[in-house]
């Protein structure tokens, strides 16, 4: 029961990447850059599980962004030309490659970490992947000229990824779309529609993250504009309920969210956020058992599994270890008192 888990990332330690940043720049290059990711990754494996988490994950160690690190292998992509685009309905600017001819993958995107991982624990692994629908937000269209189709070509792409993580052993694959919480009419018709696209014959445990983004400015920015309750959720989760995705990854504490929305996945396990990952103050495990067992009003007892809001890539190392060790032992109370 409350097994618990990461939502995705984790911070970079500072030999492999700048430290503290949403898109970090790399210390090094070539076979030494892809030895560096693979000791970042064994170094997060063991630190989540002397932190007590039950479900471990790579903390996204080698990607340089958690969208980007995809689109690195997909052939039809030119990252040579970025352009400056608002993403996130204008949230925010970033520098993106654009689309410029049929999409196709160059080969394995993450086999290496992914087996890694396999090889060096014995606990259920969780593997991240973004969605088609967030992809789409993150990328300039020269070529396709429609959202949908771009989408469906992207999403086949990530299901073909997929099948062979499920081949190298991951439990759960988790497919991150927070541009489902800004596009809320697409996001419950097409957006839903490429989802299960993506996840399409997969055996293993299947989840959506969506949340309210990093604890960067322009999303507290965002959060500021949002009123007293935000109610995104309420749009998407119906259409997610009446889906084969089994699993939904969603943000609670120290959120606007009204935890009752999460009645409306009845079928599906949530993984709770019970971590605050816009805040450097670090969670007790008091707190954390408190938020579980208001999440278990609305989810029960077997279906929940407390996670961290979001992800913790731009966060301070020793801070995240912290809420890490956190998460786990208010998992642990939460079994205590709850059960």
């Amino acid at each position: 029961m409350f097994e618990s888990l990461i939502a995705g990332s984790l911070p970079k330690p500072a030999w492999l990447a700048e430290t503290q940043k949403l898109w970090p720049q790399w210390h090094s290059a070539g076979p030494e850059l892809q030895q560096a990711k693979m000791d970042a990754t064994l170094l997060w494996v063991k630190l989540q599980e002397d932190a007590g988490l039950d479900i471990i994950g790579d903390g996204e160690q080698a990607r340089q962004h958690f969208v980007h690190g995809f689109l690195e292998q997909v052939e039809g992509i030119d990252f040579e030309h970025k352009v400056t685009m608002g993403i996130r309905d204008g949230r925010y600017e970033a520098q993106v490659p654009q689309v410029v001819a049929p999409l196709k993958l160059k080969g394995r995107v993450h086999a290496a970490e992914a087996q890694l991982v396999r090889a060096h624990t014995k606990k259920k692994m969780k593997f991240t992947l973004p969605g088609p629908m967030t992809i789409v937000d993150t990328v300039a269209d020269r070529f396709y000229g429609s959202k949908v189709e771009m989408a469906m070509a992207f999403a086949d792409l990530l299901n073909q990824e997929a099948l062979a993580l499920q081949a190298d052993g991951v439990d759960i694959i988790q497919f991150d779309e927070p541009a489902f919480n800004v596009y809320l009419k697409d996001a419950a018709t097409w957006g839903v529609q490429a989802l299960e696209r993506a996840a399409r014959g997969l055996t293993c445990t299947t989840a959506v993250h969506i949340c309210y983004g990093y604890g960067i400015k322009a999303n507290l920015d965002w959060k500021e504009t949002l009123g007293q309750e935000w109610r995104q959720y309420e749009a998407i989760f119906p259409a997610l309920a009446k889906s084969s995705i089994q699993q939904v990854s969603l943000e609670c504490y120290h959120s606007h969210v009204p935890p009752q929305l999460m009645a409306l996945l009845d079928g599906k396990d949530v993984m709770v956020g019970v971590i605050d990952v816009a805040s450097d103050v670090v969670e007790t495990p008091e707190q954390v058992a408190d938020t579980i067992g208001q999440a278990l009003q609305y989810v029960s007892k077997a279906r929940l599994f407390p996670c961290t809001n979001c992800g913790m890539a731009p966060m301070n190392r020793d801070v995240a270890l912290a809420k890490l060790q956190a998460l786990a032992a208010g998992a642990a109370l939460a079994r205590q008192r709850y059960l």
